[in-house]
């Protein structure tokens, strides 16, 4: 392992992103502790490069960690560690790295009920002037509309929606499920209250046919869609949703 020390910082970091992709909470959380004792050795300590390299790797875990579980609430309480590191590391670590971590942080946020602060995090990526991680860059603008949505300001959210379809018609990446995000977004302006929930239910019934799909998978992994439908229709926090699929899987 010291001899080839990236690599395994790497493979560690693979490990952990597959154990997050197929909800293995257990093995993720067996991994993250494996990981976390080997960036406290000295080894790891004395090099720089590798001390920022763990640092990375192991707060992106740790958030999909609460991601899985569905304990969003309880993960912002890594975030002024991480504000903290990305200070401390900034002429270190490349932008898309910084973005990633934003868009995490945002997605904390959206799952705790805070749309304000979500919002807040995603307008740090939508306003980056550097072409970087266009993939980032159209999910931050899906869930800056979302966000939105929930916060009821549907006056903003027309000029909204407009603009971002543009942007990601303009990337090439519009999948279906977007698609059909838009339109319900759409259509959500003239929904009379008593009509809401149905128009979910039927949402719901549409993305469910998508996953599984290796083309939309994409569109799963930056966005619990599904979870986020369910507890609308449901009228519960999207975190308690999350944490009982969580529990049904151990």
């Amino acid at each position: 392992i010291e001899v080839e020390a990236a690599h395994y910082i790497k493979g560690m970091h693979n490990l952990m992103g597959a154990h997050f992709d197929l909800h293995n909470g257990q093995k993720l959380e067996e991994t993250i502790e494996k990981f976390e004792a080997f960036s406290k050795t000295r080894f790891v300590q004395q090099n720089e490069n590798y001390r920022i390299l763990c640092f990375v790797y192991l707060y992106i875990a740790r958030i999909n960690r609460h991601f899985t579980e569905g304990s969003f609430t309880v993960g912002l309480q890594l975030v002024p560690e991480i504000e903290q590191q990305l200070d401390a590391y900034e002429l270190y670590l490349d932008r898309h790295r910084i973005l990633t971590f934003y868009y995490k942080i945002a997605c904390l946020y959206f799952g705790s009920g805070n749309n304000e602060k979500a919002i807040e995090y995603l307008h740090k990526i939508i306003n980056w002037k550097t072409d970087l991680r266009s993939d980032l860059q159209c999910y931050a603008r899906l869930l800056h509309l979302i966000a939105h949505y929930e916060l009821g300001n549907y006056s903003l959210l027309e000029y909204l929606l407009k603009s971002v379809y543009r942007f990601m018609g303009k990337m090439g990446s519009l999948s279906s499920i977007e698609e059909e995000i838009f339109k319900f977004l759409r259509a959500s302006f003239a929904l009379k209250p008593d009509k809401v929930k149905p128009a979910f239910e039927k949402l719901l019934e549409r993305m469910k046919k998508y996953e599984g799909n290796s083309f939309e998978n994409r569109a799963f992994l930056y966005l619990d869609i599904i979870s986020w439908l369910e507890s609308k229709i449901e009228g519960v926090p999207v975190q308690q949703v999350i944490k009982a699929k969580a529990k049904g899987r151990r």
